[in-house]
């Protein structure tokens, strides 16, 4: 299982060297990823940057560490313009970067970016299909209902075709889980660990009628270290591990730490070192149960 952390940009606001502490912590402990949310219109939001511009800045203060924007809410973006967004975050990276997308559930901010709220899941699912065009041939042949591109490209292409993960709010719609199956690398994990094997088996059922392997979707799951669950965080975790999940993602935010770094920072490396120790334990009955 990988696991990674979220970036608590909503109460590090614009004290960049709390950012680039925070990320760079992340980094030299062994995070394996990094997320940030998406948001660039939405009523009483609260403070919160441009997740592309943000892992810019963090791109250039880190080594290894994968960076995520999770969920970038794609069918209120240019497709072309975020293909060459995330394809120079790829390559500043150094061949690190994660696309997470959704359909979102602000009206609101559909029309402050001038898109069709009431046709965001078809058009995700084409933006899907010409994202990984863009991202593999330098010139590019696709007729969309909403894109056409045509005799060009984008230079750079990223160092690898980056991987697609689909996010969902609560119990994703039937055509949400089809949309996984048949079209994503991954999908964020964000139901009950209760409903998660109905859910996993429509993806799985939808991934093999598209002839492809069930497998080969990854999965991850959101876990609080701090805030009103925090007595429980690593029996939910044992329990997402023990549904397989390929993927994990810790946070600190929300959780009453405001916006001192430091406090973040002893958190994640609490956590980190809490969570090595309960892997270990587990690694070491799973041994003993296989023992003769």
């Amino acid at each position: 299982m990988r696991v990674g952390i979220s970036l608590p940009v909503r109460e590090l606001k614009d004290d960049l060297g709390a950012v680039k502490a925070f990320a760079q912590a992340a980094d030299e402990l062994g995070y394996t990823h990094l997320r940030v949310p998406d948001l660039i219109a939405r009523p009483k939001s609260g403070h919160l940057h441009e997740p592309l511009v943000m892992l810019s800045y963090v791109a250039a203060v880190v080594k290894k560490i994968e960076l995520v924007p999770s969920v970038i809410v794609t069918p209120s973006r240019q497709t072309v313009l975020l293909a060459k967004q995330m394809a120079s975050l790829d390559r500043l990276s150094g061949g690190g970067v994660r696309l997470g997308v959704g359909v979102g559930g602000s009206e609101a901010e559909y029309r402050a970016l001038g898109q069709d709220f009431h046709t965001r899941g078809a058009r995700c699912e084409e933006q899907i299909e010409l994202l990984r065009k863009l991202w593999t041939e330098s010139v590019v042949e696709f007729e969309g209902r909403w894109d056409s591109v045509s005799g060009t490209g984008i230079d750079p292409l990223p160092a690898r075709p980056i991987p697609i993960w689909i996010g969902a709010r609560g119990l994703p719609a039937p055509r949400i889980r089809r949309r996984i199956g048949r079209q994503a690398d991954g999908w964020f994990v964000l139901c009950s660990p209760e409903d998660f094997d109905y859910l996993s088996a429509d993806v799985h059922a939808a991934a093999r009628a598209a002839g492809r392997d069930p497998a080969g979707i990854g999965t991850e799951a959101g876990v609080a270290v701090v805030g009103p669950r925090e007595h429980e965080w690593q029996d939910r975790v044992r329990g997402w591990r023990e549904k397989g999940l390929t993927h994990l993602c810790l946070r600190t935010l929300g959780g009453g730490l405001g916006g001192d770094a430091d406090a973040h920072i002893a958190k994640a490396r609490q956590a980190f070192e809490e969570l090595q120790e309960l892997f270990w334990r587990l690694s070491s009955i799973a041994r003993l149960h296989r023992s003769p």
